[in-house]
């Protein structure tokens, strides 16, 4: 009886709810901290990154209009679902170059972060909005809405930073297009799987592969795109891609100091939303 061949599997993007593969054909070589050949991704092309922000446009009207709570729920189905794929994050994050043990604890660190901002989806809005005082029969309230799209670029922290650039964009109404690490790109994709396979919407999160210098430059661009996480872009090109993101007024977060351990607080919840204030006469 002869020896069994393995099913390579073919790494494709994320978009709309669906696994295509880039429209230009294009893939590139991952490879591990060694540099021996692990698997093909697809290298996403600007036409890739317009369906995204399409499918995360046509997404934004129905996850924004779900409750807090409900979107808390998905989340926290989420970090179910991670739980159950731990061995297979923790060997993609050894492959990008941790130790056995530090792979694991990234993971844990990772799962514990989802269920965290899982957790803020229904107290967001009392912590960042206000019951103000204003002199007059008057009652005043600001109170936070999501922005809309928001494009990110993630760190090369292969899973933990993923996760806390990326959940902290949904878990308050907004959809996002996502950038992953281009030299580990594949917790990003075995993330994706993990979300269409959980009741979030399709186009809520989106997740492109490939080349930074070549897709970010677009979505900062784009004049459908509300809001840019520059997070793992590299220092050069942050002046670029804010210059880009000022032509249609995006919110930009630049880059922090990647200690992605730290207490998140709640800066990358709020970067990406807006404030409505209204009024309304006492006794009507």
């Amino acid at each position: 009886m002869s020896e069994r061949l393995a099913v390579r599997k073919t790494y494709k993007l994320f978009i709309g709810g669906a696994f295509p593969r880039s429209e230009s054909g294009r893939s590139y070589a991952v490879t591990d901290a060694k540099g021996r050949f692990v698997a093909n991704a697809s290298q996403a092309s600007r036409k890739d990154a317009r369906d995204a922000v399409t499918a995360a446009r046509k997404a934004f009207p129905g996850w924004s209009g779900r409750t807090a709570y409900n979107r808390g729920q998905i989340l926290y189905r989420v970090a179910e679902m991670l739980e159950g794929r731990r061995d297979q994050f923790a060997d993609e994050v050894r492959r990008a170059g941790a130790s056995k043990s530090g792979a694991a604890a990234e993971v844990d660190a990772a799962i514990d972060r989802w269920v965290w901002y899982a957790g803020w989806a229904d107290k967001l809005a009392a912590v960042a909005g206000a019951s103000n005082p204003v002199s007059g029969p008057f009652f005043n309230f600001s109170t936070p809405e999501p922005s809309g799209v928001v494009a990110v670029i993630a760190p090369d922290s292969p899973l933990l930073g993923l996760v806390s650039v990326v959940a902290p964009v949904i878990v308050s109404g907004n959809t996002c297009v996502v950038v992953a690490s281009e030299p580990a790109p594949l917790p990003s994709v075995t993330l994706a799987e993990v979300l269409a396979t959980s009741d979030l919407p399709g186009g809520v999160v989106n997740v492109l592969t490939g080349r930074r210098d070549e897709i970010a430059p677009w979505l900062a661009s784009h004049m459908d795109v509300n809001g840019v996480d520059l997070a793992g872009a590299d220092s050069g090109d942050v002046p670029d891609l804010e210059g880009k993101a000022a032509e249609n007024l995006k919110r930009v977060l630049r880059p922090g100091n990647g200690a992605w351990t730290d207490d998140p607080g709640t800066a990358r919840m709020t970067a990406f939303l807006e404030t409505k204030t209204v009024w309304h006469p006492v006794g009507l």
